[in-house]
């Protein structure tokens, strides 16, 4: 069985790079925002959409062949998605835009990813941790997400197929039944008496009751220093029941 595992991995583009990067993303969300005014909202299919306006997105906002194309799946995710909610779809801000395997690339040889931006093809460095890279060693990752995260840098969100690892089947299963005359019992014969701890907890409920009674009838002193002894008291009996559940 697997499972698809988002890598969010840090860029590190040059100034030129910058600039080509906010104008892909600018791009992309300009041509989504269109596609989804062009287009009759009970339009959903990522293959009608495209039929529809990817000339149009071509030619006003210079996207690339394949960049058109996963805008035009973007807004009809997007319209599934606000459609099952019961919602509308909301403005496509340029934060991000979607990749595949035509204008998308990982190399490990350098640590780089190869993107189509507004001006072509671009090789950008990966800042990433020994966790990315354990992840990305000898992977060929077909699809990722080129980000713009709030603190203003650059991300490139790689997805790859991982193997769900089974699980164990247990040999032993024992159950077990808590109460209060005893603690716990279980299946196994097992058992855990609870007349000591009702005991404890019968004094915390005498010395709680008796504090209460102070902390409203009493003078304003004696109201003020019961209720610090019953904080107190409310804490450490908490400490006590936490340590006798684990």
């Amino acid at each position: 069985m697997e499972q698809v595992l988002t890598l969010v991995c840090k860029l590190q583009p040059n100034p030129e790079q910058v600039a080509q990067i906010e104008a892909t993303l600018k791009a992309f969300a300009g041509a989504c925002n269109y596609a989804n005014e062009q287009v009759k909202p009970q339009v959903t299919s990522k293959t009608t959409i495209p039929n529809m306006v990817y000339q149009d997105l071509r030619l006003l906002f210079g996207l690339s062949a394949n960049l058109a194309v996963r805008a035009c799946a973007r807004v009809g995710a997007n319209r599934k998605t606000a459609k099952q909610k019961n919602k509308q779809v909301l403005i496509f801000q340029p934060t991000s835009a979607d990749y595949d395997a035509r204008i998308f690339a990982f190399r490990e040889k350098d640590w780089t990813v190869s993107l189509t931006l507004s001006e072509g093809r671009e090789h950008i460095k990966l800042d990433v941790g020994n966790y990315q890279r354990g992840k990305l060693k000898g992977r060929k990752p077909t699809s990722a997400q080129l980000c713009k995260h709030r603190d203003g840098f650059y991300y490139i969100h790689i997805q790859i197929k991982d193997e769900v690892p089974q699980a164990l089947k247990p040999n032993n299963v024992i159950g077990v039944d808590f109460g209060r005359r005893d603690i716990a019992v279980t299946s196994n014969g097992d058992k855990w008496d609870g007349k000591q701890i009702n005991e404890v907890r019968d004094r915390y409920a005498k010395t709680r009751a008796s504090l209460q009674q102070k902390a409203s009838k009493g003078t304003r002193s004696t109201r003020r220093r019961a209720r610090r002894i019953l904080q107190r008291l409310s804490g450490r009996e908490r400490r006590f029941q936490q340590w006798l559940n684990h």
